[in-house]
């Protein structure tokens, strides 16, 4: 075989080989080829959108930042491999102490000082409507007295009245002498307790003024916030509670548990 025959022999081969490739590559239809690389890429997206929503989710001081500003964390190649789980419970907010509220506004009663002078402590010994002025603490409101940790409590939770609505609570009566339970049973005769046995004459109890319990939202706050403070409207004096319906009236509870009265 001359030498252009032989040449002719291995392009012809040459041309035929490609030939069959291509159609080998023709074979597969289009579609299918772009299958696999768009899976990859929505894949890849998702990953890359997750990121940024979950920037600055995490618990605790470090900061999910790196030295230049920039946001650090797993690329999306990690995250296609490693799918992202919920996070679990900060160990700072595990471990943080549920601090029960009357405790807490008493011991917050105690850093503001609402009564500097008053001693809490101190439990009055002298007979119903006979307090002396050791036995009393003063209010904020001229005239008005209650006993140490009743005025304590009443003051600290003034503060937070004062806080929201920008003005004191408003007060009828609060420490009762003996001698004006004797006036107010003869001018209100049901309506008030027999001298010597009123919760006011042991500085437990107080009446607040038409304009608390004739607002509907101050009502609301003094009800739901008075619990924490340790004050309430006794069963007895709510609408069908078995005694006259003063829903102006508020006792300090756990003196009135303490001396064995109703709440």
């Amino acid at each position: 075989m001359s030498t252009s025959q032989s040449s002719d022999s291995r392009r012809a081969r040459r041309e035929a080989e490609s030939g069959h490739k291509g159609r080998r590559r023709a074979e597969i239809p289009s579609h299918q080829r772009w299958a696999p690389r768009m899976a990859v890429l929505g894949t890849l997206a998702v990953a890359t959108i997750a990121m940024p929503l979950s920037a600055g989710a995490q618990d605790g001081p470090a900061a999910p930042f790196g030295p230049d500003g920039r946001p650090t964390g797993p690329s999306a190649l990690d995250l296609v491999n490693n799918p992202a789980s919920a996070e679990p419970t900060s160990e700072y907010v595990a471990a943080a102490p549920k601090i029960d509220g009357r405790a807490q506004a008493a011991s917050r009663s105690v850093e503001r000082a609402p009564l500097p002078d008053c001693d809490p402590t101190v439990k009055p010994t002298s007979a119903n409507g006979r307090l002396t002025g050791h036995e009393l603490c003063d209010l904020w409101q001229p005239g008005e007295s209650l006993r140490p940790d009743a005025a304590v409590a009443l003051s600290a939770m003034n503060e937070a009245f004062r806080s929201t609505f920008g003005r004191d609570m408003c007060l009828v009566s609060s420490y009762r002498t003996i001698a004006s339970q004797v006036s107010l049973k003869g001018s209100r005769g049901a309506f008030a307790a027999k001298p010597g046995t009123s919760f006011h004459g042991w500085g437990l109890a107080i009446d607040l003024c038409s304009s608390e319990t004739g607002n509907r939202e101050v009502y609301s706050w003094i009800n739901k916030n008075g619990g924490v403070y340790g004050w309430a409207n006794p069963s007895w004096a709510k609408r069908g509670g078995g005694g006259a319906y003063e829903p102006w009236h508020f006792e300090f509870t756990e003196g009135v548990v303490e001396l064995g009265g109703p709440t």
